[in-house]
């Protein structure tokens, strides 16, 4: 039985197949890669709305050199459109002791002077090019930020050359180990940015990651974002004090269906919070990497996201 996050990764795939952002013999490898076997994959696809094929297709090999994660054929065209703030400050790449023993890696971007710090939680793709951008640019925003890996006990997710196998490993660990490095990569924001306040900010898989961090007892954390991600069943959010505020996107039915639960659990824990909900954007709306990118959504949630770090971190 998969874990509701495994689920979640799963229905990532499918989702990208149902938009022709992947062929259907890719999203059957990645599947495959997440552990579902070919009656499994072809079900949660017309689960999803793909449409239904004929009784000899068949599965893709899990090879990652067997199939390229695109090909020219089916490739979506690049996205349009200048990334979200400001140009990003450079990031250092930085490893420090995590729990177990471990050794857990990340981007460091320092702020000139800053005004707070914020823990930065990737995408389904593991700690990528994009997600430290978005550390860069917080950081030339005036907050200085680490964006985790939250592969590192696996190598890193430079260990992965496919994404795919990325994805699937993210699949496999258990939420307390997430929830333990995050709280690390916490105490090193704090060791590095003395008498700072603690904001986060996670992005679809990593915005459910945001969501799992305030519904674990952590008390450091003053603000928070989760962008379109997944509220844990059952979160309990009574044990933080932090002021979140939920972004979501208007074509993201998937995910909002956990909007109204979210705002509940905010009311209920008495947090200072705000949900907004982007017209006209879809899920993954602020990746200017990504085919889903909507330059005017991503402008404004930037906006929104830096004032509320303004209010509640400076």
């Amino acid at each position: 039985m998969m874990s509701p996050f495994h689920r979640y990764l799963a229905e990532e795939v499918a989702l990208d197949h149902v938009e022709g952002l992947i062929p259907r013999r890719e999203a059957l490898r990645r599947l495959g890669l997440l552990g579902l076997g070919l009656p499994a994959a072809t079900a949660l696809l017309a689960a999803c709305g793909a449409p239904e094929q004929s009784a000899t297709t068949t599965a893709a090999p899990t090879s990652p050199a067997a199939t390229p994660a695109t090909t020219p054929a089916t490739a979506a065209p690049s996205p349009t459109g200048s990334p979200a703030g400001p140009s990003p400050l450079p990031t250092e790449a930085i490893t420090f002791a995590g729990p177990e023993g471990s050794t857990l890696r990340g981007a460091w971007a320092e702020a000139a002077e800053a005004k707070g710090a914020v823990l930065v939680i990737h995408e389904n793709r593991g700690l990528n090019d994009h997600t430290r951008s978005v550390a860069g640019r917080l950081a030339a925003a005036g907050y200085s930020a680490l964006a985790l890996d939250l592969l590192s006990r696996d190598g890193g997710t430079e260990a992965f050359p496919d994404t795919a196998q990325a994805t699937a490993k993210l699949g496999e660990i258990r939420p307390e180990q997430f929830v333990a490095d995050m709280k690390a990569a916490l105490g090193e924001i704090a060791g590095r940015a003395e008498g700072a306040k603690l904001g986060m900010i996670g992005f679809c898989f990593g915005g459910g990651m945001t969501w799992l961090l305030l519904a674990s007892d952590e008390p450091r954390l003053a603000a928070a974002a989760p962008f379109y991600g997944p509220l844990p069943g059952g979160a309990d959010l009574t044990g933080t004090q932090a002021a979140v505020l939920g972004v979501y996107a208007e074509q993201d039915d998937r995910v909002n269906a956990t909007r109204d639960a979210a705002r509940a659990a905010l009311e209920k824990a008495g947090l200072t919070h705000e949900i907004v909900t982007f017209a006209g954007a879809g899920h993954a709306f602020f990746n200017d990497t990504g085919q889903r990118y909507n330059p005017q959504a991503a402008a404004e949630a930037w906006e929104k996201v830096t004032a509320w770090f303004e209010t509640h971190l400076a």
